[in-house]
């Protein structure tokens, strides 16, 4: 049994209890017990391992839910997000190979759990590549793949399929499968339809990009003659197991069939601004009883994963755009970012209460972005997580009841051994992709491009 004591214990429950001289109590992968530490110890037998957690608050583990496993992070940086997908990104996935992707992927979940992530939806190449990382570095994982009619030269519904086969259900359960779609510009309605049903076959969820980008939207109007989601819907593609990412560029027409079918949605502010493709109209789908959860998307794209970042501009951005201070508060935020997720993803975690699973953060309060704090004041708490908060502050991970982190040491890989393996691939995998180096010397024209 783990008991993690001394800690401010932010549950995110209905009420927002809070117990400012707390605990929690895990065995094996539940939570056992939460409440007062008093509470909590005369639960736990002796000899149970323990956390000091120092006074600092516990809380549940941030859901990534829409995510692409990267290795060239900083190389377009400049690009829009046509130009950044034609010179830069399907190159290099389309090159990419298991070996590549297996330290990718570990770079990736590595820089994720430090910064509290306990959940990843993750979109990319080779799933059992994937998989053999999130075993190995002990995080949550649901994984599909970049799937796209055959031309397009990236993955088919086979290899997801063999990649749910393969991988389903490994690392005692932590990595799940699904069917991953692209997006529409690089679909057929046979191939949306042959998706829909192979996710009908294998029990299993679906995770695409909807409505990313305005040249998305007149791509589908072009090609399908109607709007992204609305092709989705007729091919069957929403539903409560499918996360539809971005979302930006939604009608009231599409809102309301993300509504009636119980669709999740991956709302990723950093990544649409930083490539400029909008500001979702996110109000709008909570006010609708749309799900929403958050995501980063890839640091190939905004540079960061780090979900204390997306938090904040998920409510800065609404606040600017819509000049009003008051919208989406820290409640707000934190939910989002962990109940909504696991929700989004089927998960029984999101929550600190008896039951659930054992994904769990350990958040340093002396970090100066605590500073002030004043004892026993929730709001000031929530502030403070939701607005003031990075990914440095995290001290300690527990995923599915393993610490996976304690003060602020991964202790399932090295960490030094995976960036420079990470490192080593991209390099050959840059080369193998034939990415001309103009795009890395930020000197490229990012003008004047045609979008898809």
């Amino acid at each position: 049994m783990l008991l993690i004591d001394d800690a401010i214990v932010v549950t995110l429950n209905d009420d927002h209890d809070v117990f400012f001289d707390g605990a929690i109590a895990i065995d094996e992968d539940r939570i056992v017990a939460v409440g007062t530490s008093a509470d909590v110890r005369a639960r736990v037998p002796d000899g149970a391992t323990v956390i000091d957690a120092h006074g600092g608050a516990v809380m549940p583990g941030l859901v990534d839910l829409h995510y692409h496993t990267a290795l060239g992070r900083g190389w377009a940086d400049h690009l829009p997000l046509a130009e950044n997908l034609a010179r830069f990104w399907y190159p290099l996935v389309r090159a990419i190979d298991p070996e590549a992707v297996y330290w990718g992927a570990l770079l990736s979940y590595a820089e994720s759990i430090r910064f509290g992530v306990t959940a990843v939806n993750d979109m990319y190449r080779h799933i059992d590549a994937m998989a053999k990382a999130a075993g190995a570095i002990g995080i949550r994982a649901v994984l599909s793949n970049v799937v796209a009619d055959d031309e397009h030269g990236l993955d088919t519904l086979a290899s997801n399929e063999a990649g749910f086969r393969s991988s389903n259900g490994a690392a005692d359960g932590r990595v799940e499968v699904t069917v991953g779609i692209e997006w529409l510009p690089l679909a057929s309605i046979g191939l949306l339809r042959d998706a829909s049903a192979l996710a009908a076959d294998l029990g299993t969820g679906v995770h695409i990009h909807l409505n990313e980008s305005l040249g998305e939207v007149q791509s589908s109007l072009e090609k399908f003659g109607r709007r992204p989601t609305e092709v989705a819907y007729e091919c069957g593609l929403l539903g409560p197991g499918t996360v539809a990412a971005h979302c930006v560029w939604l009608s009231d027409t599409e809102i309301g069939l993300m509504r009636d079918t119980g669709t999740q949605i991956s709302h990723n502010p950093t990544s649409n601004a930083k490539l400029g493709v909008g500001v979702a109209r996110l109000l709008d789908y909570r006010a609708a009883g749309i799900n929403v959860g958050l995501g980063h998307d890839s640091v190939e794209g905004v540079n960061s994963s780090d979900m204390f970042q997306v938090m904040q501009f998920t409510s800065l951005v609404q606040r600017a755009v819509r000049m009003d201070a008051e919208l989406l508060g820290a409640a707000d935020l934190l939910t989002m970012a962990t109940r909504n997720g696991s929700a989004a993803l089927g998960h029984d975690a999101g929550v600190l209460a008896e039951g659930k699973k054992a994904d769990v953060i350990v958040v340093d309060l002396n970090d100066p972005s605590f500073t002030p704090l004043v004892e026993g004041n929730r709001n000031q708490l929530y502030a403070h997580l939701a607005f003031a908060a990075q990914g440095r502050a995290v001290r300690t991970v527990v995923i599915d009841g393993a610490v996976v982190m304690d003060d602020r040491t991964l202790r399932t890989v090295d960490v030094d051994e995976i960036e420079a393996k990470a490192t080593e691939a991209f390099v050959r995998v840059l080369a193998a992709a034939g990415v001309d180096d103009e795009i890395a010397s930020g000197l490229a024209m990012t003008r004047g491009m045609p979008t898809p």
